[in-house]
C-alpha cells in the first residue's frame, strides 16, 4: 500500500519554485513572496538541471481492442455509472482541449465519445460496442517501459462528535482563514502545466512576505485551534492521520448518524509516508510497513505515535460533503473498483483506462476504470491507485495492495 496524501499536488521542489518566484516577483504588487534566505550551508551553488515536461516522459502507443487481455471478460458492472459521473463534469468543461502532450484531445471529441457511451446504457455488450466505436486504446509507457505499480486506497471510517469531550478530542479542521493559495498561471505569462512546475504555491502572509504554511506539528498543537473551524472531533489520532492520507471518510456520530468529509486544502508541504517514517526509525522491518502494519504499531505505541506522525509535514484540511461521495480530484463521486487515481500531469482526468494487474491476494484484476482522482504519491505514467470503497473490508484490500501491472489509456477518436 502506498500511503497517499489524497487530492494533493506533487511535492514542490524548493529550487524550481524559488527560480520561478524570482522571475515573477515583479508581477506581485505590495507583497514580497520571495522565500526566506536559506542558511549558507544549504544554498545551492549550481543551477537546477532542466527536466523534460512529464508528458514527454510518457508514451501512448495505439493498439486494437482485440490486443487487450481480458477485454471481453470484464462484465463492466458499475462502469456506466462511473463514466456517467465524468461525462456530467465534461459537459461544463470550458477548455478547448483535455490532456497534455501526446494524450491531448479536443474537448469536443471527449463529449462525442461520452454521448455515445452514455446512450448505450448498462448492458455490457452494448456498452462494450459503444466504447470500441468511440475510443482508441493506447498502451501507456514511461521511462522504464510499460510496467508500473498499482496500489489501493479507500474511504476511511471514524468515530466522532460535533462537540469535543474527554473521548472526542482530535479535530478535523476546515481550511484556516490565513491559508493562501497562489495560482502561478495568474502571475506568470505563458505558464503551462506541461512545464512540470507546480500550478500553485500554498502559504500564509508574514508581514509583507508570503511564507510557507505551518507544518503538521504546529497545526496539531493546541494553540492552533482558534485559527480554523472544526468540522468534527475524533476519538483516535491514528484514525485522523490515516484519514489525512486517504483524503475522504465517513464519521459516525454518537447518535448513529453519519457525516461525510472530503479533501478541501493542504498546507503545501511535501508528503512523507508513515511506512517510510517507521522503517527509517527502525521500528518496522522491510515487508512490515503496509498500512495494516503501520496502524497496528501506532495503536500499540501511543506514546511515540504523535511524534512519528508529525514527521509527515503535510496536513490536510477537510470540508463536509452532502450527498454522494467520496469526491475525487475530478470533482465527481468515486466508484469502487471503477475509479483510479493517476498522475494528472501525464494522464488526463475523466478518461477510461484499462488496468491489468493483480489484487492483494494475487487474483487477476483486469478492469476498465475511470481516471477520477490524484494523490501526492501517485507519480509517473504507469502508476495508479485503485479505489476499493469504504470501511474495513475495503481497508483490508487497499492496505495490502502493491502490485505490478500495465495500463491502457482510452482516448477518443478524432
Amino acid at each position: 500500500m502506498n500511503f497517499r496524501a489524497h487530492i494533493a499536488a506533487r511535492p514542490i521542489s524548493a529550487i524550481v519554485v524559488a527560480v520561478l518566484i524570482g522571475a515573477a516577483a515583479g508581477l506581485f504588487v505590495g507583497l514580497d513572496i520571495r522565500p526566506a534566505p536559506a542558511p549558507p550551508d544549504t544554498v545551492k551553488t549550481q543551477p537546477p538541471q532542466p527536466q523534460p515536461p512529464p508528458a514527454l516522459r510518457a508514451t501512448f502507443t495505439p493498439i486494437d481492442f482485440a490486443a487487450i487481455d481480458g477485454w471481453q471478460r470484464d462484465p463492466l458492472d458499475g462502469f456506466a455509472a462511473a463514466i456517467g459521473q465524468s461525462c456530467k463534469r465534461l459537459a461544463v468543461e470550458r477548455d478547448q482541449t483535455i490532456g497534455i502532450g501526446p494524450a491531448e484531445r479536443p474537448t469536443a471529441a471527449w463529449r462525442s465519445a461520452c454521448d455515445a457511451v452514455r446512450a448505450a446504457g448498462t448492458d455490457a455488450n452494448a456498452l462494450r460496442a459503444a466504447i470500441e466505436t468511440s475510443f482508441i486504446p493506447h498502451r501507456v509507457g514511461g521511462p522504464d517501459g510499460e510496467d508500473g505499480t498499482f496500489t489501493g486506497y479507500y474511504e476511511a471510517t471514524l468515530n466522532g462528535s460535533l462537540t469535543p469531550d474527554a473521548r472526542f478530542k482530535y479535530p478535523l479542521f476546515a481550511p484556516p482563514a490565513d491559508l493562501i493559495n497562489v495560482a502561478l498561471k495568474d502571475f506568470v505569462p505563458g505558464f503551462s502545466a506541461a512545464s512540470g512546475v507546480p500550478a500553485q504555491i500554498v502559504g500564509r502572509v508574514d508581514g509583507r512576505r508570503l511564507a510557507p504554511y505551518h507544518q503538521r506539528a504546529v497545526i496539531d498543537a493546541d494553540a492552533f485551534r482558534d485559527k480554523a473551524e472544526v468540522i468534527a472531533w475524533i476519538d483516535d489520532p491514528v484514525a485522523v492521520h490515516i484519514l489525512h492520507i486517504q483524503g475522504s471518510g465517513q464519521v459516525t456520530l454518537p447518535d448513529g448518524t453519519m457525516i461525510r468529509v472530503g479533501f478541501a486544502a493542504h498546507n503545501g508541504h511535501a508528503f512523507t509516508g508513515l511506512g517510510k517514517i517507521l522503517l527509517d526509525e527502525g521500528v518496522l522491518k522491510p515487508g512490515e510497513a503496509s498500512m495494516i502494519g503501520v496502524r497496528e504499531w501506532l495503536g500499540r505505541n501511543p506514546a511515540r505515535a504523535q511524534d512519528l506522525m508529525n514527521r509527515n509535514a503535510r496536513y490536510i484540511f477537510f470540508r463536509r460533503i452532502d450527498g454522494d461521495g467520496p469526491i475525487g480530484a475530478e470533482g465527481v463521486p468515486l466508484t469502487p473498483l471503477r475509479s483510479l487515481a493517476v498522475d494528472s500531469k501525464i494522464v488526463p482526468l475523466g478518461a477510461p483506462i484499462w488496468v491489468d494487474t493483480v489484487d492483494p491476494d494475487n487474483t487477476p484484476l483486469q478492469r476498465l476504470m475511470m481516471t477520477q482522482d490524484i494523490g501526492a504519491a501517485i507519480q509517473g505514467a504507469v502508476r495508479g491507485d485503485v479505489f476499493w470503497g469504504a470501511g474495513e473490508p475495503a481497508f483490508a484490500k487497499a492496505a495490502r495492495m502493491k502490485s505490478k501491472g500495465r495500463a491502457i489509456l482510452l482516448l477518443p477518436r478524432v
